[in-house]
């Protein structure tokens, strides 16, 4: 069964950095390519970026190109997201998502982590 759970959301200033997690159930990065999204209020969902199961098929959306970096842990089962000069329109519920299709894109996200919170205020 393919599960997926976000962890690291917190509070930070302008400028600062954040690192979220996505921990998956076993051999899901062998198999899937692993999306983050986030949703801001009042805002549609959008991709922030995908890694694939080669781990060097990576996409970044250019709002967040530069600043995020997406890798793997796969010793943890985990995907991580680095961000770093985070702005106030980066806040938002961000959520990994392991594609039903693709192994290389994220273009059907399936299987969705809960979600976790990033708020970017001063």
């Amino acid at each position: 069964q393919v599960q997926l759970v976000e962890d690291g959301g917190d509070l930070v200033q302008p400028g600062g950095s954040l690192t979220l997690s996505c921990r998956t159930s076993i051999n899901v990065l062998d198999y899937y390519a692993i999306g983050w999204f986030r949703q801001a209020p009042g805002k549609e969902r959008e991709e922030v970026a995908c890694i694939g199961v080669s781990d060097g098929s990576q996409y970044y959306a250019d709002y967040v190109k530069g600043r995020f970096t997406v890798s793997k842990d796969k010793s943890k089962n985990t995907v991580i997201l680095e961000m770093n000069n985070l702005k106030p329109d980066d806040t938002g519920v961000y959520y990994c998502a392991a594609d039903r299709i693709g192994t290389e894109s994220c273009w059907d996200p399936a299987n969705w982590g809960p979600g976790t919170q990033v708020t970017v205020s001063s």
